[in-house]
């Protein structure tokens, strides 16, 4: 019994043993990997040393070097006398590389652990995917509100190189409030956008997303708007307290704000009103038959068209159609970028999809079908910037169908034939998340991202 004990205990020891070994002889193995820009410079850094030793003896005139080559010719004949050379060369070339492996892994396990905390992942993992991110496509998306936040947690997991273009025409809540009492852009909607793009995406998304309960004048307020409005004062504008942001929360890709002019929303609506301001468009509850902003033209960031131009496939939506989507394309600029990159005019066509949303929005878009999503961006804007439109296949449970009904809500209808005829391109995938417990209808990020970066990897956006 015992005698079984112990082998089973030795067995276990050895399989630990040779796992461990064959995990770190993988991670060594992994700085060998391409495009990590290693192999390169420990050639280069072997070259060096040929170099620097071929250097000294010229310098010195081979007088030491000769002597020591001579006693290393000596040393070797000794060994080569006492054990055949097929003995002695594999043995001591073994040696050699043993001794090469051991001081490297040394010196990378030294590096990796002063620049990693307790418990995270490899050095050489980090690296990796480093790489991997910077050397994905270069997306613009553009939208706002917590569709986009949506989205982007899903982009970030296959590119680094992701620009947010956000709308800044909010008004209500915390934001509005910090508009009205302080002057400064709303920065709800960048608050959010941040937050999903955040390395530590969990515990930022908590302390950006954290409203006071209490409190003279700050009951309401998230901390990431507070944030936001302290940089703003203390850099000078918007776009340099986004950038300054960006640093202190190891932000993947940048965020920024489509104008820094103070835009305000107005919707002609179907009865005759004409609505003033984004959160009373659609507290109004009409019909929607025109929108646009005060000023009529406002400029657009640079480094917002400078990102469109550069781009290598834009994303627009998901989110509000009227409050978060439209607004953005209200700045003449942006969507003329857009027309070019999409028609190629200036430069080679590039993908360029609409990512419809799940349900009608009471007061925006109630009634609306997939085309008439369309038709209202394509109105707005007054040209096509967009060639395919996402659209999720499988309709919610009944629970949640009954959950939206008594908010006059229902799933966005795919009317095919008018989208063919409006020459757009459908795209069908399951990319949907639904709360058990509320009913809650939502886009899936990781699924939602896949989904994109499949169709845009096989070239049918061109």
């Amino acid at each position: 019994m015992s005698i079984g004990f112990f082998k089973q205990a030795l067995y276990a020891l050895t399989q630990e043993s040779r796992n461990r070994t064959s995990y770190r002889v993988n991670q060594w193995f992994k700085w060998l990997s391409p495009g990590l820009s290693v192999k390169r410079w420990l050639l280069i850094s072997a070259s060096g040393v040929v170099l620097t030793g071929l250097g000294l003896a010229i310098w010195i005139k081979l007088t030491p070097i000769f002597y020591i080559i001579q006693l290393l010719q000596d040393i070797v004949e000794t060994i080569a006398n006492i054990f055949p050379s097929y003995i002695s060369g594999p043995l001591v070339l073994a040696s050699g590389l043993l001794l090469i492996f051991w001081g490297q892994t040394r010196t990378v396990g030294s590096i990796t652990q002063v620049l990693r905390s307790e418990g995270d992942e490899d050095l050489i993992d980090v690296l990796l995917t480093y790489r991997r991110l910077h050397r994905g496509p270069k997306i613009v998306t553009i939208g706002g509100g917590t569709g986009l936040s949506t989205l982007l947690r899903g982009l970030k997991v296959y590119s680094a190189n992701i620009t947010a273009i956000v709308t800044v025409a909010d008004d209500g809540g915390s934001s509005g409030r910090l508009r009205r009492e302080i002057g400064v852009l709303p920065p709800g909607d960048i608050r959010n956008c941040l937050a999903a793009l955040a390395s530590e995406e969990k515990l930022l998304t908590e302390l950006f997303q954290y409203r006071f309960r209490a409190g003279d004048g700050l009951t309401g307020h998230s901390f990431g708007n507070l944030f936001l409005t302290a940089m703003s004062e203390v850099t000078g504008d918007l776009e340099r307290a986004i950038a300054a942001s960006s640093q202190v929360l190891a932000v993947r890709g940048q965020v920024l704000p489509s104008t820094l002019s103070d835009v305000s929303l107005w919707a002609e609506l179907a009865d005759g009103r004409r609505i003033e301001g984004e959160s009373n468009i659609t507290a109004a509850g009409g019909k929607i038959v025109k929108i646009g902003c005060t000023p009529a033209n406002p400029a657009a960031l640079p480094k917002a068209l400078q990102a469109i131009q550069e781009a290598d496939y834009i994303i627009i939506g998901p989110g509000s159609l009227y409050t978060s989507v439209i607004p953005n394309l209200l700045v003449p600029e942006i969507a003329e970028a857009i027309a070019q990159r999409y028609q190629g005019r200036e430069t080679p066509p590039i993908p360029c999809i609409y990512v419809c949303n799940i349900m009608t929005q009471p007061g925006e878009t109630q009634g609306y079908t997939v085309s008439d999503h369309i038709k209202a961006i394509d109105a707005a804007c007054g040209r096509k910037l967009f060639g395919a439109v996402l659209v999720h296949r499988k309709a919610p449970s009944a629970q949640s169908l009954i959950r939206y009904a008594q908010e006059n809500s229902h799933p966005v209808f795919l009317d095919r034939e008018a989208i063919n005829q409006l020459g757009r391109r459908i795209v069908l995938a399951n990319v949907m998340d639904e709360d058990e417990k509320t009913g809650l209808v939502r886009h899936n990020p990781q699924r939602l991202a896949g989904v994109l970066l499949r169709w845009y990897g096989r070239g049918l956006g061109r």
